[in-house]
């Protein structure tokens, strides 16, 4: 069975689309992890991460349509549900609402919360609907490209993808991201190697066997750490209550009024999104500095409603975009799409260029998924902004315990391994100091990702040239890869900058 075509993926989509409507089960399950999402969201130390890792293991035992139903809940809701925490508090409740805060708090302390709420919320939809869109008639694009690929392709592919996102996440010291990126492909190696099955940095613990998983290495990184900087953080919370006494919105008009611009927005978030580890932090900031060029008569960080609907729009659409690479390439656009691939290997789906083959339908069924929780975005949104504004009233001494647990139960949860719990303590430390000391761990989870692929490729393709390493350059596709690494490496090094001011002398 090949690929689906242009017309056969549209039907597809259409007869997914139905089966949710058809189907209580799915709208409730779709509901609730709306409603789950949006709270890890909300609440700050949490993420759209830290939420798919705790869940991921809960959906084993059920199919895999089920699965994604919940699990792409949770994600798009977590990504909604950090601005609310952003507007109300000035804390953003996820990375990627951070840029919604320079705005977001303003207007809610000019007594307009509930204007910037409708505005996020509003955004979000449109992002995400644009993201689906995008995803569902690029990747099967993306997809053919892929098949043409053989072992030193996705060898550079791993790596350039790891440079790029160490890049990004330390602009200002990109060694470290690297570093982490690197130091993540060597957690990577850690137990039996997939060709000739020898045991390597187990150092005689049997549990070490079969690897270190990601999934408890997530919770360890990005949610023990932010845990314990929220219970040490001192910081004095401006709370914004939603009145009813504000001036209304006609977000119609201002969508009108900003339609090539959001649209732009949306592509800005898809394109970044679709960059390994990169995903929706990064794209709502890129979004609010475009907003904040191109409309240079506006307040901005006094409460203009562009600054809340760029980063908005821009941070749901990456969801389409970081799931492009992840269907098509086996490589996650970023830490939340990184969870969806240890959710989908736990299901038994091998993600890459095979994947539409093998089965056709799963593109379509997940466009269709995503459609249906733009809609339950915008209802759930409307039903929980006011309960969520309680929920920030409670201590944090009493939330981050509650976290602690959850973080427990999900590690346990996921194979029934103790040892995970170990791990995740451990690594738990690492990533609180790898915090401290600003190293990336979205380029060390990256890398444990990554590793596999990028070692078991390289063999491949050193077996099948008795050694050589030319392999790695003879191809064109390989070539390319191969230079934009060294692009990205001499890039951040300053020589392409140097490169180009003596051009200029020269002329």
């Amino acid at each position: 069975m090949g690929s689906l075509s242009i017309l056969e993926n549209l039907t597809m989509f259409g007869s997914s689309f139905v089966d949710i409507l058809v189907s209580p089960m799915s709208l409730l399950l779709m509901f609730v992890s709306m409603i789950i999402g949006i709270v890890f969201g909300v609440l700050p130390g949490l993420s759209a991460t830290i939420a798919i890792a705790l869940f991921a293991s809960i959906t084993y035992s059920l199919d895999l349509y089920t699965a994604l139903v919940i699990l792409f809940g949770i994600y798009i809701g977590a990504i909604y549900g950090g601005s609310i925490s952003a507007i109300l508090i000035n804390i953003p409740g996820t990375g990627s609402a951070a840029a919604t805060c320079l705005d977001g708090h303003p207007l809610a302390l000019k007594g307009e919360a509930g204007n910037a709420n409708m505005i996020a919320r509003s955004a979000s939809v449109v992002g995400t609907f644009f993201g689906m869109l995008i995803f569902l008639f690029f990747t099967p694009l993306v997809t053919r490209l892929a098949l043409l690929f053989t072992s030193p392709e996705f060898f550079w592919l791993a790596i350039f993808g790891i440079l790029i996102c160490g890049s990004i996440s330390n602009a200002d010291v990109n060694v470290k991201g690297w570093m982490s990126g690197f130091f993540g492909i060597i957690l990577a190696l850690v137990g039996i190697d997939d060709i000739y099955g020898f045991q390597r940095l187990t150092f005689g613990i049997p549990n070490l066997l079969s690897g270190i998983p990601f999934v408890p290495m997530t919770i360890a990184f990005f949610g023990l750490p932010q845990v314990v900087k929220v219970m040490k953080s001192n910081d004095q919370v401006e709370f914004a209550a939603i009145k009813k006494s504000e001036k209304k919105v006609n977000f119609f008009a201002l969508i009108k009024q900003h339609f090539v611009k959001i649209l732009w927005w949306g592509a800005l978030g898809v394109g970044i999104g679709a960059v390994p580890g990169v995903g929706e932090n990064i794209a709502a900031w890129v979004a609010y500095d475009d907003a904040r060029r191109s409309f240079p008569d506006k307040k901005f960080g006094e409460g203009a409603y562009e600054g809340v609907m760029a980063p908005e729009t821009a941070n749901n659409a990456a969801i389409g975009g970081a799931i492009i690479p992840l269907i098509s390439l086996g490589i996650p656009g970023s830490p939340p799409a990184a969870m969806m691939l240890g959710a989908l290997t736990m299901h038994g789906i091998k993600v890459g260029p095979l994947l539409s083959i093998e089965q056709p339908a799963i593109i379509p069924q997940i466009g269709a998924i995503i459609l249906w929780g733009t809609f339950f975005l915008f209802l759930c949104g409307i039903m929980v902004t006011k309960p969520m504004e309680k929920l920030l009233r409670v201590s944090r001494k009493i939330l981050m315990p509650i976290i602690v647990v959850l973080c427990v139960v999900g590690t346990y949860a996921y194979e029934n391994n103790p040892f995970h719990l170990v791990l995740v303590f451990v690594f738990g430390i690492i990533g609180y100091l790898f915090d401290k000391m600003q190293y990336s761990s979205a380029a060390l989870v990256l890398g444990l990702i990554l590793g596999n692929m990028a070692d078991s490729y390289f063999r491949r393709a050193l077996f099948l040239s008795d050694g050589s390493v030319w392999i790695l350059f003879s191809n064109p596709l390989s070539l390319i890869f191969a230079l934009l690494c060294l692009w990205t490496v001499l890039k951040q090094f300053g020589v392409i900058t140097k490169i180009k001011t003596c051009l200029r002398k020269e002329k």
